[in-house]
Order: structure tokens, then C-alpha cells, then sequence
């Protein structure tokens, strides 16, 4: 587990981009909750945002692929829609220690 970040360094309801194994972490702070995914669309297997920090859709309810818009559940990463229907985000794992925001190791995409 690697030291990212505190909490108060992500907005509620938004995600920030966290570089950890060499590899582009989303992680969202969303419902009093932390998750964290692989920076990969599983649609083209590209970053999901075109601009720094910029993950979720305009109602802060999903994390968003820039590209062709799919939507992903915070809570799960589960594509709702949009190109890569049925698919996932691919989670790494992530805790919250007092105050900060701790990351596990990065798998590799499919």
C-alpha cells in the first residue's frame, strides 16, 4: 500500500488522478465513499479524461470516458452506457487511513 493522497485533496463528489506502479489511478471520492479504477476505458483501452482531473459527468453522479461518454457507476464500474455496456472499470484497491488515502497494487488491464 502507497500514501497518495489525503482525503481533503479530493472535492466530495469528484476524482482526482493519482500515479501509482507507473500506471493512471482514478480515484473518486462519491456517498461518503472511496473508490479507485485503472485510467482505462475498456471500450479503446485509453485514459478516460481529456483534461487533468476531469472524470466525472456534469451531475457528479458518474465517472465519465471523455471519448464517446460512457458511464461508469463510482461504486462498482460498471459501464451503464455508452460503448463498453457490460464492462468495467478495473478496480484497484484503495484504503482510508484517518485522513489518507492509501492505494494497493495496480493489476494490469485486460
Amino acid at each position: 500500500m502507497e500514501h497518495v493522497c489525503n482525503l481533503d485533496d479530493i472535492e466530495h463528489e469528484s476524482a482526482r488522478e493519482f500515479q501509482k506502479d507507473g500506471q493512471p489511478v482514478v480515484v473518486a471520492k462519491f456517498d461518503g465513499q472511496v473508490h479507485a479504477y485503472i485510467n482505462w476505458c475498456p471500450h479503446l483501452g485509453i485514459e478516460l479524461n481529456f483534461m487533468p482531473d476531469e472524470f466525472m459527468d456534469s451531475d457528479k453522479q458518474f465517472i465519465m470516458c471523455a471519448n464517446h461518454g460512457a458511464l461508469f457507476e463510482v461504486q462498482s464500474g460498471n459501464c451503464l452506457s455508452g460503448p463498453c455496456m457490460g464492462e468495467k472499470l478495473v478496480p484497484v484497491q484503495v484504503e482510508v487511513r484517518g485522513d489518507e488515502i492509501w492505494l494497493g497494487e495496480v493489476p494490469e488491464p485486460a
